[in-house]
C-alpha cells in the first residue's frame, strides 16, 4: 500500500470520497459505487467519519475492506471532537495494525442531538501530532478556501490554516464552485511560506436542494446562475445531473489549467456523475 504523500510526489492525483451507509440499501449503493469507480484507478479514496464517532466501526470496516479487497488505496477520516486522547490512540493503533497508512485529521463536530464532551484535543493540528506519534502515517488535513464557517476574521483564519497545512503532508479543500477561490487561497498560503499540496474538492450538483444547503452550512458560495439553471429543470432529475456535471467539468478544467496537484471528488456514494466528469475531461484510468 502506498502513502498519499508519496503518490502526490509522482504526479497529479485523482481521488474519490465516500461516507459510511446507515441502511442495507445505502450499503448496496456504496458497494455499487466502489465497484463502478474502481476501474478508473483513483490515486486514493477516502471514507468519512461521523460526528462524534457515530460511524467509528463502519468507517473502519469500509476502509479495511477497501484495503483488503480492492486495488484502491484507502484513507480514513478521523475527528477529535468528543473523543479522549486514549480513544483516538486506540483507533489509530487499529488502523496501523490493519495496514492502513493514510489518515485525514479533522476536528469535526459532536452530533447536535447528543450531550457529548468537547474532546481532549482542541484543534485538528493537535490530532496531526497524535497521528504521527502512533505510526508512520501519511496525514492530510481539511482546509476552507472561503474561510471556516465559524471564523470571524479572515486574517486569523488564514494563520490557523497555514499552521495546520505546514505540519501536514497535504490538504483537501471543502468543496467549492469557483476556481478563483482556490487559487486565491493557494496564493495566500504560498505567501505565508506554505508549499504543502492543496487538493481542491469537487462536488457535482445532482439535486436542487440538498447540495446548496450543504454549501450554505459549509460557507461555500453557491453560484446564482447555476441555481437558476437547476431550478428551471428541477422536475427533471436527468437534466439536473447533466447541468451539474457540465458545471463541475468546467470547474475541473479551470483548476487543471491552474496546475492543481489533484482533484478530489465528493461522490455522495454514487458513481454516475463522477464517471461522466472523468469522461468529459478525457481522463484515462491510471495504469
Amino acid at each position: 500500500m502506498a502513502k498519499i504523500r508519496e503518490l502526490l510526489s509522482q504526479g497529479r492525483s485523482y481521488s474519490f470520497e465516500f461516507f459510511p451507509p446507515k441502511t442495507d440499501k445505502a450499503a448496496a449503493n456504496l458497494e455499487r459505487a466502489l465497484t463502478e469507480l474502481e476501474p478508473l484507478q483513483p490515486t486514493f479514496v477516502s471514507v468519512t467519519y461521523g460526528a462524534g464517532g457515530s460511524t467509528r466501526e463502519r468507517t473502519h470496516e469500509i476502509v479495511t475492506s477497501i484495503l483488503r479487497n480492492t486495488t484502491m488505496t484507502p484513507m480514513a477520516h478521523l475527528t477529535c471532537a468528543a473523543h479522549t486522547v486514549g480513544e483516538l490512540r486506540a483507533i489509530l493503533e487499529r488502523y496501523r495494525d490493519a495496514g492502513v497508512e493514510n489518515i485525514l485529521a479533522l476536528h469535526g463536530d459532536p452530533p447536535q442531538e447528543l450531550e457529548l464532551p468537547e474532546g481532549e484535543l482542541a484543534y485538528a493540528i493537535d490530532l496531526v501530532e497524535l497521528v504521527r506519534s502512533v505510526g508512520n502515517f501519511s496525514v492530510g488535513v481539511a482546509v476552507h478556501p472561503e474561510g471556516h464557517p465559524l471564523s470571524t476574521s479572515r486574517a486569523a483564519d488564514l494563520e490557523h490554516q497555514s499552521r495546520k497545512l505546514a505540519v501536514a503532508d497535504f490538504g483537501i479543500t471543502q468543496f467549492g464552485f469557483y476556481a478563483r477561490d482556490y487559487v486565491r487561497f493557494r496564493d495566500e498560503m504560498a505567501g505565508r511560506g506554505v508549499d504543502t499540496p492543496i487538493i481542491p474538492g469537487i462536488i457535482p450538483v445532482t439535486n436542487v436542494t440538498s447540495i446548496p444547503k450543504m454549501a450554505a452550512l459549509n460557507g461555500a458560495a453557491f453560484p446564482e446562475d447555476l441555481a437558476a439553471r437547476l431550478n428551471a429543470v428541477a422536475e427533471d432529475a436527468d437534466a439536473v445531473r447533466a447541468i451539474g456535471v457540465e458545471y463541475a467539468t468546467e470547474l475541473c478544467e479551470e483548476l487543471l489549467a491552474a496546475d492543481v496537484p489533484g482533484l478530489h471528488f465528493y461522490t455522495l456514494n454514487k458513481s454516475t456523475a463522477t464517471r461522466e466528469i472523468y469522461a468529459n475531461l478525457g481522463l484515462p484510468a491510471r495504469a
